[in-house]
């Protein structure tokens, strides 16, 4: 970080705030999580869906000027981050797979200019050497880790640059670094602190009610008629359908769709191209539901998903509210029910054992489904 860099008033960000993204005033908990980054602490930022996380580190970028870096987990996240801020008059960028060489190396360029003040990257681009080696040549003031509950729940297995995270504020001295989530409990928010910000860190949590969202469970009876009854309750509305496995994915969409409902499928087998052939479809057009395994769904920010229905028992609370939180983000009443049976949890309780991760890591996650059961 340049050191001599001057550091703006923090009541610039008022007049960013207004000037750049058209808002008069703070939801609460921004201006505490930007004060904070301001004076050059790190945060850990837990809010709701709809709370305004993303400008808990867009603001303080532009009051800091250099460059501020992003680290998120999906491609199309980031793009849609770009592209709004880029709409707004903000120099952002994103250096990921889906790109070109050509617009990727176009990109650095005008990080390496000092035109670009936001960059986002995925975990995998980030940690290499040879990125990491680029940018400590670079100016960086401001560091943002979103959706930060993936250091504690992705296993290393799954997404093992999530944990080498917590190298960055070694590599980054002196660089503010806030970590975002809409959904961590305490252990969770305990275990981001630890890792990558050994335990110094504000913590910020606002709470996680979603109010417009209606909760209801039901026992699993004859699960098919159970969900086309729910659908046809919201006929002509957009809704997303969970399953557990690719499988009943498939088998649901099709059942949807010869029962006279417009579904799309949407899980890790398909390939790409299908896969966000069905997304654009979900997200362009009103009253397509979405049968879908966990790959689906985080940073869509639809904002008419009038529903969200679990065919099966989640794997824990924190999965529960993150996959509900994709209804009613226009704060217009939404619903969100869920079927569960007895092998559900005897089911997940088998997909905790085959994880590749430590028996620490396996024990906190029986302990979460616990927690949901319960």
């Amino acid at each position: 970080m340049n050191q001599s860099a001057p550091r703006l008033s923090s009541d610039s960000k008022q007049r960013i705030l207004k000037d750049v993204f058209g808002f008069d005033d703070f939801r609460p908990g921004q201006a505490a999580a930007m004060e904070a980054l301001l004076a050059g602490r790190h945060v850990l930022t837990v809010m709701p869906t709809g709370a305004g996380k993303s400008l808990c580190y867009q603001v303080p970028a532009l009051v800091l000027g250099g460059l501020t870096l992003v680290v998120s987990p999906l491609v199309a996240l980031m793009q849609d981050q770009v592209a709004a801020l880029r709409l707004a008059g903000v120099a952002a960028d994103t250096i990921n797979s889906s790109m070109d060489r050509d617009e990727n190396v176009a990109a650095w360029r005008r990080v390496t200019t000092g035109e670009t003040r936001l960059l986002y990257l995925a975990p995998e681009r980030l940690m290499t050497e040879r990125m990491l080696d680029a940018l400590a040549r670079v100016d960086i003031r401001l560091i943002a880790v979103d959706e930060a509950h993936c250091i504690s729940q992705w296993g290393p297995a799954f997404r093992p640059e999530y944990e080498q995270l917590s190298r960055l504020r070694d590599i980054f001295p002196g660089v503010p670094i806030i970590a975002l989530t809409a959904t961590a409990d305490e252990i969770t928010r305990s275990d981001i602190a630890a890792r990558l910000f050994a335990g110094r860190a504000e913590t910020l949590v606002l709470g996680f009610d979603r109010p417009n969202i209606k909760l209801s469970v039901a026992a699993r009876d004859d699960g098919k008629r159970q969900l086309l009854d729910f659908v046809r309750r919201h006929t002509g509305r957009s809704g997303i359908v969970y399953c557990l496995s690719r499988k009943k994915t498939e088998e649901t969409a099709a059942f949807l769709e010869r029962s006279g409902v417009v579904a799309l499928a949407y899980h890790a087998g398909m390939t790409k191209e299908a896969r966000d052939a069905n997304q654009n479809r979900f997200m362009t057009e009103a009253g397509v539901v979405m049968v879908a395994t966990i790959a689906f769904g985080m940073g869509i920010d639809k904002p008419d998903v009038a529903y969200v229905f679990h065919t099966d028992l989640p794997g824990n609370l924190e999965a529960y509210y993150q996959e509900i939180g994709r209804a009613g983000r226009d704060g217009c009443a939404a619903e969100a029910h869920m079927l569960f049976g007895a092998g559900d949890i005897r089911m997940r309780r088998m997909f905790i054992d085959d994880e590749e991760a430590s028996q620490e890591h396996k024990r906190r996650a029986h302990g979460r489904l616990g927690t949901l059961i319960g």
